[in-house]
């Protein structure tokens, strides 16, 4: 009888494990163009290292009018980019955003940014919650 009570008391804890486990956003940056054009780009690292999955369904950021998820493909020779309407992540799983693939596309800043800045972007994930991460503006590497 004791070792019942111990599984189902070990159960509810592990559930609460999960549903408080929260993903994370690591070494965010935004490549910071030198001709101040409307666009900007965004990479890093979103990690899931909770037992359940995840689903990213959108990203948003008060510095920019206008935040989105965003891949870069090769077809047929030629580089085109998509949106992404949404961003599953397994247990234990990553996404990484980088040049010529999935990447954040920041549009319109609301204030100049300079090297050195922080920008906070929020991601929306199916179950309600929200992501945050914190995008250093660095300078574009010649």
């Amino acid at each position: 009888m004791k070792s019942i009570a111990f599984w189902i008391v070990l159960a509810a804890f592990c559930t609460g494990c999960a549903r408080d486990c929260t993903p994370q956003v690591r070494d965010g940056w935004i490549r910071l163009d030198p001709a101040r054009t409307p666009m900007m780009a965004g990479f890093g690292r979103i990690e899931n290292h909770c037992p359940t999955p995840i689903t990213i369904l959108s990203a948003s950021s008060s510095a920019f009018a206008d935040t989105s998820l965003h891949e870069t493909r090769i077809v047929a020779g030629m580089s085109r980019m998509r949106d992404v309407s949404e961003l599953r992540l397994g247990p234990d799983d990553a996404a990484v955003l980088k040049p010529g693939g999935l990447h954040l596309m920041l549009m319109q800043p609301r204030v100049p940014l300079k090297a050195g800045s922080k920008v906070a972007v929020e991601f929306e994930l199916a179950d309600g919650r929200k992501l945050l991460g914190e995008f250093e503006v660095r300078k574009l590497a010649l």
